[in-house]
This record gives C-alpha cells, sequence and structure tokens, in this order.
C-alpha cells in the first residue's frame, strides 16, 4: 500500500520537475520576447485571450497565468475586462500539455533524458543549447512521471476498489469533487489530467470516460485556488479577477454536467483512444466554455463587480508593481513589473520637478509649507520604491535568468538608482529657491529658467525611450539636449560671474545660483545614463 503511495507521490513529482524543467527552457528560448508580451496585456479581451493562450504555454502552467494576471489587475496595469480574457486564454493553454501527455510515447522517455543529458554535455557556455536540453531533459521526466503514475502496482490498487470507481461513473458530481480535491492536494491540472490519462490507458477500461470526464471538470474548478489565495491579500479589483476565475469555470461545469450526454458523445467522436479523449475532453471544454462566455465577458464583469464592489478608498500602495508572486511564476514577468515600477518612479521625479518649479517661479509663501510636506512626500516615495526595486531585483537574481534578461533587469536597476539620484538633486534645488527672493537680477532668472527647461526635457526624454524602447529619443538625450546642458552650464556660469564682479547679484545669496548649475548638469548626466540603458537594452533586441 505504501509502495504504491509513494509510486504515485514520485511519478508526480518526476511529472512536475519536468514541466518545470521544459517551461524554464521555453521562457528563456522566447527570452526577450516573452516580456515584450506580458507587456501587451493591456489590450481588448479577445487579444487577452490569445496572450493568455501563448503565456500558458510558455510558462507551462494556467494557475501561473492567473496568479500574473491578478497581480496586473492589482496594480492597475489591467481592467477586470481584460483579465477576464486572459484567464479564457489560459485555460485554453493548459490544454497544449495534456494534449502532449496523450501521445504514447512513454516508452521514449528514457532515451529522451539521455540526448538531453548528451546535449547538455556538450553544450559547455553556450546558453541557448544548455536549456534546450533541460526542455527536453523535462519531457522524457514528464513521461518518465506518466509511467511510474500508470505502473502495475498503481493498477492493481485500482482493481480492488472498483466500487468507488463505479461511484465515480454513476455520480458525476462525486467525480467533480475528486478531481478539485485532486487538483488543490497536487496544485497542478496538468499532473491530475497526466494521473487519469495514465491510469485510464493502463487500466483496461476502470476507468473509463463516464468517470474521468467529472475529474476532468472538477480539475478545472480545483485550479482556482492558488489565484483566490494570492488575491486574499490584495486590493477589491485583484479580488475581483480571482472572481471571474472562479465563476468561468464553476459556471462553465454546471453548464457541462447538465449538457453531459451530448458533451460525453462529442468527446468519443473525437478519437478511438481513451488517453486522446481524457485530452480532447480537457481541450473541448476548455475552448467551448470560452466561446459561450466570451460575448457576455461584459456582463460577468457587471455581476463580479457587484459581488465584490470597489470602495474609493482602494488605492495602490507607494510600490505598486512588485508582486512577489511573480518571481516564482515567470521570470520575464517580474522583469516587466520592475520596469513598469521604475516607470512609476519617474512619474514621481516628474512631479518632483512641478514642485521644484513652483517654488522657483511660482512662488507664494502661503504654501511653502505645504509645497515642502509635498516635496518630502516625493522624496520619501522614489527612497522606498528604490530600495524595494533592489532587493526585489536580488530574489529575480538569486533564481537565475537568461542572460538577455539580466542584461534588461541590470539596465532597470541602475536607471532606478539615477533617478533616485535626480530625485537628490530636486533635494538640491528647492532648498536653495530662496535664491529668487531678490537675489538674483532678471538677466541670471532667465538663464536658469533656460537650463531648467532643458534639464526637465532630458529627463522626460530619457524615461519616455525607456518606455518606449525608442532610440531616436534616447539619442536625442545623448547627442542633443546633454550636450545643450552642458553648454549652457558652462555659459551661464560665466555670465554669472562677471555679474557678480559688477555686483548685479547679491554676493552672498547669489552665488547659490553656480550650485544651481551644477546641479541641473549632474540631472543631465544622469538622464544621459537613463538614455544609455535604453540603447542597452534595444541593442539586446537586435542582437537577438
Amino acid at each position: 500500500m505504501f509502495g504504491t503511495f509513494f509510486n504515485i507521490a514520485g511519478g508526480v513529482a518526476l511529472f512536475l520537475y519536468g514541466i518545470k524543467l521544459m517551461s524554464e527552457a521555453l521562457q528563456f528560448i522566447a527570452g526577450d520576447k516573452m516580456r515584450k508580451l506580458i507587456g501587451t496585456l493591456t489590450k481588448t479581451p479577445l487579444r487577452g485571450i490569445f496572450v493568455g493562450i501563448i503565456v500558458t504555454v510558455l510558462i507551462q502552467s494556467s494557475t501561473g497565468t492567473t496568479v500574473m494576471t491578478v497581480s496586473f489587475v492589482n496594480t492597475g496595469l489591467l481592467t477586470l475586462n481584460q483579465a477576464i480574457g486572459i484567464i479564457m486564454g489560459a485555460n485554453i493553454g493548459t490544454t497544449v500539455t495534456a494534449q502532449i501527455i496523450a501521445f504514447k510515447i512513454e516508452a521514449f522517455a528514457l532515451p529522451l533524458i539521455a540526448v538531453g543529458m548528451i546535449m547538455s554535455i556538450f553544450a559547455k557556455n553556450k546558453k541557448q543549447l544548455t536549456y534546450l536540453a533541460s526542455g527536453v531533459i523535462g519531457l522524457g521526466l514528464l513521461f518518465l512521471g506518466m509511467q511510474t503514475m500508470s505502473s502495475k502496482e498503481v493498477v492493481g490498487i485500482i482493481s480492488q476498489h472498483t466500487d468507488f470507481i463505479l461511484m465515480l461513473s454513476r455520480n458525476p458530481l462525486t467525480g467533480v469533487l475528486a478531481g478539485m480535491i485532486l487538483t488543490i492536494l497536487i496544485q497542478s491540472s496538468a499532473a491530475t489530467i497526466g494521473l487519469v490519462i495514465a491510469i485510464a490507458v493502463s487500466s483496461n477500461g476502470l476507468i473509463g470516460l463516464d468517470a474521468a470526464i467529472p475529474i476532468i471538470l472538477g480539475d478545472n474548478i480545483g485550479t482556482t485556488l492558488t489565484a483566490i489565495v494570492v488575491a486574499m491579500g490584495a486590493t477589491r479589483p485583484a479580488k475581483q479577477a480571482a472572481a471571474a476565475h472562479v465563476l468561468f469555470n464553476l459556471i462553465g461545469t454546471i453548464i457541462f454536467l447538465f449538457a453531459f450526454p451530448l458533451y460525453r458523445e462529442i468527446v468519443v467522436m473525437s478519437s478511438p483512444d481513451i488517453g486522446r479523449q481524457i485530452a480532447n475532453a480537457h481541450s473541448i471544454f476548455n475552448v467551448l466554455n470560452t466561446v459561450i462566455f466570451f460575448p457576455f465577458v461584459p456582463l460577468l464583469a457587471k455581476l463580479i463587480s457587484k459581488i465584490i464592489p470597489l470602495n474609493p478608498e482602494d488605492q495602490p500602495e507607494e510600490v505598486m508593481y512588485l508582486d512577489p508572486n511573480l518571481i516564482s511564476i515567470s521570470s520575464a514577468s517580474a522583469v516587466e513589473a520592475v520596469k513598469d515600477e521604475l516607470m512609476h518612479m519617474g512619474n514621481i521625479v516628474e512631479n518632483m520637478f512641478v514642485v521644484v518649479r513652483e517654488a522657483f517661479w511660482e512662488f507664494d509663501a502661503a504654501k511653502v509649507e505645504e509645497r515642502r510636506k509635498k516635496f518630502d512626500h516625493y522624496e520619501e516615495s522614489v527612497n522606498k520604491i528604490t530600495e524595494s526595486i533592489s532587493g526585489y531585483a536580488s530574489e529575480i537574481w538569486q533564481r537565475g535568468v537568461s542572460d538577455e534578461i539580466s542584461t534588461v533587469l541590470a539596465s532597470y536597476v541602475n536607471a532606478t538608482i539615477d533617478l533616485e539620484r535626480i530625485g537628490d538633486r530636486c533635494e538640491n534645488l528647492i532648498e536653495r529657491s530662496d535664491v529668487m527672493d531678490n537675489y538674483l537680477s532678471d538677466e541670471a532668472i532667465g538663464e536658469l529658467k533656460d537650463i531648467y527647461d532643458t534639464t526637465e526635457l532630458a529627463v522626460k526624454t530619457s524615461l519616455q525611450s525607456m518606455q518606449d524602447e525608442n532610440a531616436v529619443q534616447a539619442w536625442q538625450v545623448i547627442r542633443e539636449i546633454e550636450k545643450k546642458i552642458d553648454n549652457q552650464e558652462r555659459t551661464y556660469r560665466k555670465a554669472h560671474i562677471d555679474r557678480l564682479n559688477r555686483g548685479e547679484c547679491d554676493p552672498e545669496k547669489g552665488v547659490n545660483f553656480i550650485t544651481l548649475l551644477s546641479n541641473l548638469e549632474r540631472i543631465g548626466d544622469h538622464s544621459n545614463n537613463i538614455a544609455g540603458y535604453t540603447l542597452d537594452i534595444i541593442q539586446l533586441g537586435i542582437r537577438k
């Protein structure tokens, strides 16, 4: 009895580890394309379906895709309507794994592992080949797990409990419950389907479609648990996305249970092989369920909004996008979250520039304290986000990423440091805003505004170049704007020294003008660095 249990547990473990290796290999091979694909998720529900399919195939987990989706909704990157489309696509994408499992190539399990090992040995430092080898080994382990789960000992135990099998066949609700519990325990819908296919194929008819189909339906409900757990500590929009996943699969299961005879007949007609029939049952359910529900996405979203209404006070935290759940699911999606957080930080820095501008050229004594509180809040947020991005990136690197993704991540982290230093320079500026109070000549004030405008343009353009990965904007900062700042700094410094010598500006306070110029020039340098990181990312894409 215990030996049989360990056979099943070992088979499931091999199966899951095989999927993990395949997922890592696929994500590496997809590389930067995966990162950019995730960045397109804020589109229509129809596009979300296709993206959900692709992402699920790449990460080999519909649960992973759904957790990512919940995370994106939690941070405001997706609306509920868009999230529902991705969840639908994830359900379809997960059926690809079931179709692969249905191929009777268990005999090739050990040869695949051997081929993968040979490839790994000869790959040396060629990472592309190393990951491909890992993927081949993963496929071999997947089928080795299938072999283990369908061993004679397992089939023997099942044959001793035919009453339970008959109960599953006669009462579909029992089968649904069994599938749901099994998936919750294993934490993998693919492993549940693999186990059912393995036993059905090797048990000579002990488990037929009447027992297998309800388990598959229950499997689709059980797979929603992880998203529910993730959403528990998240915002209400994230809870809405998790609820959409549950309702979509639950209502679909109820519909297919009512139409069970017709559903079963379609499955039987799809293939004469029991293993393929079970895989097809999974595919047919998810594809037809999506077709049925897609026209009603807006209605489903409204229903969920009534069940879980939003509160006006539901506001995102200062650190908005760094969801730790993403790191364990997909390194590419976690890196994309770093980029989103970097752009969020960039918006705060741009707001700091607005406050500094007000302090210099829209001076109002009554608003000095209020303005300073606002600026200090921005400064605190920038520091907090910088620390959070650094820690989050370290966790991503610890899990191991491809050289390409690591380069992109390093560029974002470096840009974060430069942005934080721009914030520090802004603090230096606002602390010297009192020089505008009759200490500078009109000519000096005009020069200061001129270089300030150019510096603000440098920051905005460099951030936009990174957001859009736009080489034209990056080169504009490096070749034009930053050089203009340097020229302005030299010219205005010399002019101000001449004014001080002529006594046109206050000697004591007026000397701070030089410090202001120096800080603005350094902001230009940091903007230049950010533009350079953008070019590093773009060059990586060209090389690939």
